[in-house]
């Protein structure tokens, strides 16, 4: 944290930490310690497991399949590029027959058209 604040651009108040959950990270005292820097905890209530419940599995996934799986990285650009890949894969080309044989994008796509097409609430 104090590595963090020494060497951000940004004002303090803009800052947020994404912590992994770790038993130290929902400490009253790393708590107030935040409070006092003026950086914001991404997490939600102490013991609230479902606050990025889906963020936590996707993050799995990819730590699992592509990081562990293909390292060790020569570079960052070859971590972003391979995340690159990824991304795309996981969102545009991956079929998932729970919502119709078709991929997440066209899922999303389906979703946000019927909206639009949708009678609007007097």
């Amino acid at each position: 944290m104090k590595c963090a604040r020494r060497s951000s651009t940004a004002s303090t108040g803009n800052l947020v930490h994404h912590p992994d959950r770790g038993s130290q990270y929902v400490a009253i005292r790393y708590t107030e310690r935040l409070a006092e820097a003026g950086i914001e905890p991404s997490v939600g209530s102490v013991g609230d497991s479902y606050d990025h419940a889906l963020d936590e599995t996707i993050n799995g996934l990819f730590k699992a399949e592509v990081i562990h799986r293909r390292g060790p990285w020569r570079s960052f650009d070859a971590v972003e590029y391979a995340t690159l890949e990824w991304r795309d894969w996981f969102n545009n080309r991956r079929i998932l027959e729970p919502i119709g044989n078709i991929t997440p994008a066209e899922a999303g796509q389906q979703f946000y058209a019927a909206i639009d097409l949708a009678p609007l609430a007097a």
